[in-house]
């Protein structure tokens, strides 16, 4: 790990734990309109931004399926949720950057919108920890696609193999991948297969085990 100069951390299901709060707001969005969603289409959303999440809704339901009716509930239901109850944080987040931060330059590459992330960041008390945030309507296309590490990277003036990604979902392991970051997967909803593990230096738990390598 000689040659790690900075850890790129993905936001949601690694440091907050917005993943079970969209799983609830997907589910009322769905009720509302009246339509099926099963496990295997939400998690090809998840670690998705916000146009390529309506390009797979439009593939999965139809191209004449009202995404955008859909996505306005399923951010009022969230703000709802987020306003009224709070984001949890994902377990050791606030202690991994605490110990991070000392050691190595941290960014953040979330397919999460940027008012979003500034926020929900802010509200957590960890924005502070971020040199920079790279997030998703600042690039043309998200997770799974490299743009968004790269763009990280650059940002922070480093070359992608000097940086390791943290990630907990398959867009994500592959986005870092493909864009050149040692990755390390902490799985949140989704479990990797045997591609995915092949992708990864590693794979905990919980951000506790960065500890372990870092």
């Amino acid at each position: 790990m000689e040659k790690i100069k900075a850890i790129v951390f993905d936001m949601d299901g690694i440091l907050l734990d917005t993943e079970t709060i969209c799983d609830r707001t997907w589910a009322m969005a769905a009720r509302t309109m009246g339509i099926q969603t099963d496990v295997d289409f939400v998690n090809e959303c998840r670690g998705t931004n916000f146009h390529d999440t309506c390009i797979i809704l439009k593939r999965c339901l139809g191209q004449d399926f009202d995404v955008d009716r859909f996505m306005q509930l399923n951010s009022q239901y969230f703000h709802e949720i987020e306003f009224g109850e709070g984001i949890p944080l994902m377990p050791y987040a606030k202690e991994i950057l605490e110990y991070l931060k000392p050691r190595y330059r941290i960014a953040l590459a979330s397919s999460t919108r940027g008012e979003s992330v500034r926020r929900q960041l802010t509200n957590a008390g960890l924005i502070d920890y971020f040199e920079t945030l790279t997030t998703g309507d600042m690039v043309s296309h998200s997770k799974p696609d490299p743009e968004i590490y790269r763009l990280a990277c650059n940002s922070i003036g480093l070359e992608p193999e000097n940086c390791i990604a943290v990630e907990d979902s398959p867009n994500g392991i592959r986005s870092a991948s493909a864009a050149g970051l040692n990755v390390i997967m902490v799985p949140d909803k989704i479990k990797p297969d045997e591609k995915i593990k092949a992708l990864c230096c590693h794979v905990f738990d919980s951000l506790k085990g960065l500890e372990s390598v870092l």
